[in-house]
């Protein structure tokens, strides 16, 4: 391991120069396969070592405070909650036994599983989710998905600040039993108690300690792995819990994510046969990617989309914002730029989302025609907006700054929204690339002008994408405030009949159409390459990544 870093540290650093020079694969294993080799924890070390780069340093491993996709993946592998997802994407029974729902889903009893425990060997209890779901939705705890919990009895007030955590809508019966009030059905509930932000931690292990999750003696988990050791910007290693109840099945391998941000170190590392799997590639080569038999693709429920910090000028303006997103030609972006698959997008709700037997897209309808034949038309009504909003032909609009990260895609489609909004509307913007925990805080401080962003869907159903743009939502990098808009998601949240609420949702997503606070470029694919030695690999359409099962031949 010491060594496969050190060659990943040096060819990071020589990456910007030797650009598309890695070497071809060598085919050598990496790690010990020395059955008499020494054990950690109780782990013993029988197999190879799996390396893969699903992204660079995480700001976090809380599953209570990450608000990044590589941070969920990371979680899924240390902690379960009530729920989790199979290879089929199916959300099934995790740390429960049994779960029954009143007919008019509102009250959800849960039992617990006899066998759960933690990776120091303690019980897990009722006592630990409880107390994990009042951390999280207090405002002292300052997570961007409060909100979720508001879904549950009391919720809303919690996250809000108006109600003492402890006010929460669930009940113990006793170690392993406990209930749930909702506020409204969910159907999409069980989708969230699968969700890193309701995953337990527990209470003397977190409270007076905020670096818990630094050293593996503290970073106690109820997963299928635990944490052996992370090297800070260098690599997370996980090893078998062998307190997980279905821990026969889980991988004998230590799992080593390599943290790099730099594309072109990273495809580098896996030609030089350090990495096992490698996620996001250079754009710049994935024709030629395309080619090898170990590409592949992660079509996901997702959005990529631009925030405008809607309480700065000239961005306060919805026809400013609007006239910037019309002069986008998202299939020069998605055809010639990022090349992975990728659809145009035409709404901030992506394409897959579920109505009912339809989907919400098909059901919505599309907000701008992304034809190519109508790219000129949408130009024009673009300047036609900005004169209107003052700026005619782009005069005395002010320069103003695009922020993104440092990944080659990123920096691409920066470059050419750059020369559209040069050519077609007259006006400027510098590029600002920032490292990757930078940038997760940039956008919620509202230190930018226009950044790009992007969705995965937490669950599937259109309120994932639409609640992030709520006032008080922790994911609004858009700064948008909009009281009709606000009105409707609660109002949709609190409906009890399907179709009315899908109809709320619509007309929430007019009402962001109207005002544009982002601008929607495509709707996700994502790319990877995973050599045929690496088996029990799945992945899912939420962006999650499982590598807890896999074996390495």
């Amino acid at each position: 391991m010491k060594k496969i870093l050190a060659t990943i540290l040096a060819v990071a650093m020589l990456a910007t120069t030797f650009v598309g020079c890695g070497g071809a694969p060598t085919g050598e294993e990496t790690g010990s396969k020395n059955p008499d080799a020494s054990t950690d924890g109780g782990q013993p070390v029988e197999a190879a070592d799996i390396n893969a780069c699903i992204g660079p340093e995480p700001e976090t491993l809380d599953p209570a405070l990450n608000k990044s996709v590589d941070g969920a993946c990371y979680a899924i592998h240390a902690f379960e909650g009530i729920y989790k997802f199979n290879n089929e994407n199916e959300s099934v029974l995790g740390q429960a036994e049994k779960v029954n729902v009143s007919e008019d889903g509102l009250t959800w009893d849960i039992t617990l599983r006899d066998d759960i425990k933690w990776s120091d060997g303690k019980d897990v209890t009722v006592d630990d989710f409880i107390f994990s779901w009042q951390r999280a939705a207090s405002p002292e705890t300052a997570s961007d998905y409060a909100n979720l919990f508001d879904v549950i009895e009391g919720g809303a007030d919690v996250y809000q600040g108006k109600a003492d955590p402890s006010t929460l809508g669930v009940t113990k019966v006793d170690d392993r039993n406990m209930q749930i009030k909702l506020a409204a059905p969910c159907p999409y509930f069980d989708k969230l108690l699968a969700f890193p932000v309701y995953y337990p931690v527990r209470k003397d292990v977190v409270e007076g300690n905020d670096g818990w999750t630094q050293d593996a003696a503290t970073f106690i988990g109820n997963g299928p792995m635990m944490l052996k050791e992370w090297k800070h910007k260098e690599s997370i290693t996980y090893v078998k819990n062998p307190h997980y109840y279905d821990a026969d099945k889980v991988t004998n391998s230590a799992i080593n994510f390599i943290l790099l941000e730099d594309d072109n170190a990273k495809m580098a590392a896996y030609d030089n046969g350090e990495l096992d799997y490698v996620f996001q590639l250079p754009i710049d080569e994935i024709d030629a990617l395309k080619q090898r038999p170990e590409f592949g693709t992660i079509n996901e429920i997702g959005t990529y989309y631009l925030a405008f910090q809607t309480e700065k000028k000239p961005f306060d303006d919805p026809r400013v914002r609007k006239a910037l997103s019309l002069a986008i030609d998202r299939n020069y972006i998605v055809e010639t730029v990022s090349k992975q698959g990728e659809i145009p997008a035409t709404a901030i709700v992506a394409a897959k989302v579920s109505e009912n037997d339809k989907s919400f897209r098909e059901n919505g309808g599309d907000y701008y025609s992304i034809m190519p034949e109508d790219y000129e038309k949408n130009v024009a009504e673009a300047k036609q907006l900005l004169a209107e909003a003052g700026y005619p032909d782009g005069q005395g609009f002010p320069t103003f700054e695009y922020t993104t990260n440092t990944a080659t895609l990123h920096l691409g489609i920066a470059e050419a929204l750059q020369n559209m909004w040069k050519e077609n509307l007259g006006i400027e913007c510098k590029i600002a690339q920032q490292e990757w925990n930078v940038f997760l805080a940039t956008r919620p401080a509202g230190t930018f002008e226009v950044a790009r962003d992007g969705w995965i869907a937490d669950y599937d159903d259109p309120l994932t994408f639409l609640e992030i743009f709520k006032s008080d939502n922790g994911n609004n990098d858009c700064h948008w405030k909009n009281a009709d808009f606000d009105k409707l998601i609660d109002q949709a949240k609190a409906e009890p009949d399907a179709e009315k609420r899908f109809a709320l949702l619509h007309e929430a997503e007019d009402v962001w159409a109207e005002n544009m606070p982002g601008a929607p470029i495509f709707y996700y694919a994502d790319t990877f390459l995973k050599r045929d030695t690496l088996n029990g690999y799945w992945d899912s359409p939420l962006g999650y990544k499982f590598f807890m099962y896999c074996t390495k031949a």
